[in-house]
């Protein structure tokens, strides 16, 4: 297990990675920590059934990378970080598991802060906050933001419509069919949007209550998990896991956009190469989700939390994905590269004005 880690750890420039146990609670968990040149390093607490504890610490890692561009290419002065719990949420969870993993996120001083994620909910942050401060997304009654999945909705959706204006000369969705993956918290809303502005939108997901439930409410039409690649549509969107993007479902694809909220698309740098290749029009992950986070970090800006604000700048997803057009078109490189550019260039710059300014915190 070392020799993949570290050499992943190296190959992207990692900070840490730490490795939390409370044997007497039974917590098993991995605190990532890729980048704090913007900021600390900032990202979701997941919790999940992993296979092993190598694919639980490379998730972690994935994620952190994956949060450092986010913030990054969104403009938000934090750093990438992930932490994942091991373990099924439905059966393992308890107050004092996540008090345990609060105190462990306490005792880095606020390198790190946490938020809620696949496997978490807002009242789990809250329980998480009865041990550090050091926690981002929490309900509006403990001074967060709230629901933070109506702004990675909408962002995604943002992120859609620029998609189409590149492909299609309109940003407008009415009348384009969507073949949306995963009816979760964010899935669900943007289906919902998606409907608002007129798309015809086929829907696949594994629980049947979340189908039958968007069947009701929105008179869709419905497939099999396995099916929802090869529709007949002008967009796929993954509102799922990660890797959807992959050997095995690029050659199912019909849609000419790729556009979701689902974190890590592509299983490998180079499936974002072949999806160029085909001329399928890619809204960067990490930015198309970023919605969310632009929105629940707003309150770390000067005069705290304003909602008005924070939508704007959501909504302002638009222009970020229009600028990794350009620089697509510019350098002639990938969506997924020319969207690293994006947000490596802006690294860079901070890093140059902290090594003026005080040489010993610049660091990625």
């Amino acid at each position: 297990m070392s020799a993949p880690v570290f050499d992943y750890l190296r190959r992207y420039r990692f900070k840490k990675v730490v490795l939390c146990n409370d044997t007497e609670i039974g917590l098993r968990a991995v605190i990532a920590i890729h980048s704090t040149a913007l900021g600390p390093a900032t990202g979701g607490l997941r919790m999940w059934t992993y296979p092993s504890e190598e694919a639980a610490i490379m998730d972690a890692l994935r994620l952190a990378r994956g949060m450092t561009y986010k913030y990054a290419a969104a403009g938000v002065n934090l750093g990438g970080g992930k932490a994942v719990i091991i373990g099924d949420p439905r059966k393992d969870k308890s107050e004092a598991l996540l008090r345990a993993m609060g105190r462990m996120i306490d005792q880095l001083g606020g390198e790190y802060i946490t938020g809620e994620d696949v496997g978490t909910t807002l009242e789990d942050m809250e329980t998480v906050y009865s041990e550090t401060d050091h926690v981002v997304t929490l309900p509006e009654h403990a001074g967060g933001a709230g629901d933070i999945s109506p702004a990675t909705a909408l962002g995604s959706i943002q992120a859609m419509r620029a998609c189409a204006e590149r492909a299609w000369g309109t940003p407008e969705l009415g009348g384009k069919r969507v073949a949306l993956q995963g009816l979760g918290v964010v899935g669900s809303k943007a289906l919902g949007m998606l409907v608002e502005a007129g798309a015809e939108v086929i829907v696949a997901d594994i629980d049947e209550e979340k189908v039958e439930k968007a069947l009701q409410e929105f008179q869709v039409k419905a497939v099999d998990p396995e099916d929802i690649y090869a529709q007949e549509v002008d967009i796929f969107a993954p509102y799922a896991l990660g890797a959807v993007i992959n050997d095995d479902t690029i050659p199912r694809l019909k849609a000419k956009i790729v556009a979701g909220a689902a974190n890590n698309i592509l299983a490998e740098e180079r499936h974002g190469d072949e999806l160029e290749r085909r001329g399928i029009v890619y809204a960067v992950d990490f930015v198309a989700n970023s919605g969310g986070t632009v929105f629940d970090t707003d309150r770390y800006r000067k005069g705290g939390f304003q909602p008005e604000r924070a939508m704007a700048n959501v909504r302002r997803i638009f222009e970020r994905i229009e600028e990794i057009f350009a620089i697509a078109d510019r350098d002639r490189i990938p969506y997924y590269g020319a969207a690293e550019r994006l947000a490596e260039e802006r690294i860079e710059a901070m890093n140059k004005v902290r090594l003026l300014g005080r040489p010993d915190t610049a660091h990625y």
